[in-house]
């Protein structure tokens, strides 16, 4: 796992993200906003509340949701595979 170090808001559902490996860029993580837990970060004054959590290296936001931050790298390469 190589864990965040940095991120910020860009827009809309847009997160730029830093790893500790240097590798960083932009995601749109809205086709990424299906199921229960991610329901509320579908608007995005809520969206825009993430914290970066050291603990687990990720992203979170209050409700507990949060992406695995291994996948977040993956988008960020290019080479994740979503699952609908």
């Amino acid at each position: 796992m190589t864990p965040i170090t940095e991120a910020r808001y860009v827009k809309d559902f847009v997160v730029w993200i830093r790893f500790s490996d240097g590798v960083e860029g932009q995601v749109d993580l809205s086709p990424e906003l299906g199921g229960e837990i991610f329901k509320p970060l579908r608007k995005v004054e809520y969206f825009k509340q993430f914290k970066l959590n050291a603990d687990l290296a990720t992203l979170t936001w209050p409700n507990g949701a949060d992406f695995a931050p291994e996948f977040l790298y993956d988008l960020v390469r290019g080479k994740a595979k979503r699952v609908a």
